[in-house]
């Protein structure tokens, strides 16, 4: 399995009552199934806070606006679509005024189109009960870190 460093950013989105975005994606190469926070790849010449706000529009139609400029470094080693991919990412905090913003689909590419199947904003009760692979597996740790005070630094 090839391995590889893609540098990216990822987004934790929580919502009034502290609930986490996650998006439920199917792997195109062995047919699992992933529950991640919205983000991705950082272009060429893209800072990570640039790269963090358009993945959020991209994947969700979200406001990119929410996204603050404060982040934590997560390692991550995650296998997707036969590739390995291992590194530090960095993880933006957006809030959202809204109970569970709807998203929106029309950002995402043809692949992503097909691959993202579902989302769900979860509290920590919800997240623990997860049957899906969550990735990061030490989600909650992040949530707590970036937002201190919220119900994830409290469970």
């Amino acid at each position: 399995m090839e391995t590889r460093h893609r540098p990216a950013a990822r987004i934790v989105c929580l919502d009034p009552a502290g609930r986490v975005l996650l998006l439920h994606w199917q792997d195109p190469s062995d047919g699992s199934w992933l529950w991640e926070p919205p983000g991705g790849g950082i272009d060429p010449g893209e800072t990570p806070l640039d790269a963090a706000r358009r993945e959020l529009v991209e994947e969700t139609g979200l406001d990119p606006a929410a996204v603050e400029d404060r982040w934590v470094p997560v390692e991550r080693d995650v296998r997707w679509n036969g590739k390995r991919f291992v590194g530090e990412e960095q993880f933006f905090l957006a809030r959202f005024a809204a109970d569970r913003p709807a998203l929106v689909r029309t950002g995402l590419l043809p692949d992503e189109q097909v691959n993202l199947h579902d989302h769900v904003w979860a509290g920590p009760e919800e997240l623990a009960a997860l049957t899906d692979r969550l990735e990061p597996p030490a989600l909650a740790a992040v949530i707590a870190e970036l937002a201190p005070g919220s119900v994830w630094s409290r469970s």
